[in-house]
């Protein structure tokens, strides 16, 4: 699933090719892509100029003036600019016809992405976007956040950071990372994470996500960002998938274990 670096690369790259571009029709090859009134998402992008692409957390904002595309890539979701009179693949969904004999088209093999229209001034009004954390490279991300949101809580580390209002972005991947350089087992609770460990996980989180947003974010298995982009940052991983490889920091083997139903990489020497 794309996480916080790999949505931030789809946003500059769609940014840098469609801003200032006009939607001049929209072809539903499968609709059920799209949560708001079909008709009514169609007959108002028809003729908007396409103003700025964004994101917040995992959420990509497609803005258009007064109105704005919120779009959730969940798990295999991608989006590829290609020629207008290019033959739609199997997967193609939705294709956003462009001023510019283009197309946006957004590919899905699972059907599992979501597209809303909203009003631009009412995004934090929406109740997905709404109830969603700070961002783990955001400066109001504090230690004392952390602390106040999992203390009280009886469920695994990893899980708490899995949950996006706590903290926005962070996907399985980076849990991993920031879970195995910050020195915690991620099964430990929440009720027992200290104050000087919630640090270590805000400053390891931050670092991160700042490293793998340079670099594109990481392709593994069957994962690129869109329009042919591929992250580079799976050449730092240093746990998640490295099952029953060397530990880089103490030699010990890196195991991979059941974590709330996701597939964990852990070494049990340097995680406490």
């Amino acid at each position: 699933m794309p996480e916080l670096a790999e949505v931030r690369t789809v946003k500059k790259v769609l940014k840098n090719q469609l801003v200032g571009k006009k939607i001049t029709d929209i072809i539903y090859r499968y609709d059920g892509i799209i949560k708001s009134d079909k008709e009514e998402f169609k007959n108002i992008l028809i003729g908007k100029k396409i103003t700025e692409v964004d994101n917040f957390g995992k959420w990509l904002y497609i803005k258009l003036g007064s109105y704005t595309i919120l779009s959730h890539l969940r798990m295999e979701g991608k989006y590829y600019i290609k020629p207008s009179d290019e033959e739609y693949e199997k997967h193609e969904h939705i294709i956003f016809k462009l001023d510019n004999n283009m197309d946006l088209r957004y590919k899905d093999t699972r059907k599992f992405g979501v597209m809303m229209l909203v009003k631009t001034k009412d995004i934090d009004k929406v109740k997905e976007i709404e109830k969603l954390g700070i961002e783990p490279d955001d400066s109001k991300l504090t230690n004392t956040y952390i602390y106040d949101k999992i203390h009280d809580s009886n469920k695994p580390i990893k899980e708490l950071l899995l949950d996006q209002s706590i903290i926005n972005g962070l996907g399985n991947i980076y849990v991993d990372e920031v879970l195995f350089a910050s020195k915690i087992m991620p099964t430990r609770l929440g009720n027992t994470i200290t104050l000087e460990e919630c640090e270590r996980i805000k400053n390891e989180g931050s670092r991160i996500i700042k490293k793998a947003t340079e670099c594109g974010g990481t392709t593994i298995r069957s994962y690129t960002s869109s329009l042919g982009v591929e992250g580079t940052y799976q050449n730092y991983l240093l746990v998640h998938t490295k099952e029953k490889e060397k530990c880089m920091m103490c030699g010990n083997t890196i195991k991979k274990i059941k974590v709330g139903g996701r597939g964990t990489y852990i070494c049990d020497k340097c995680q406490k």
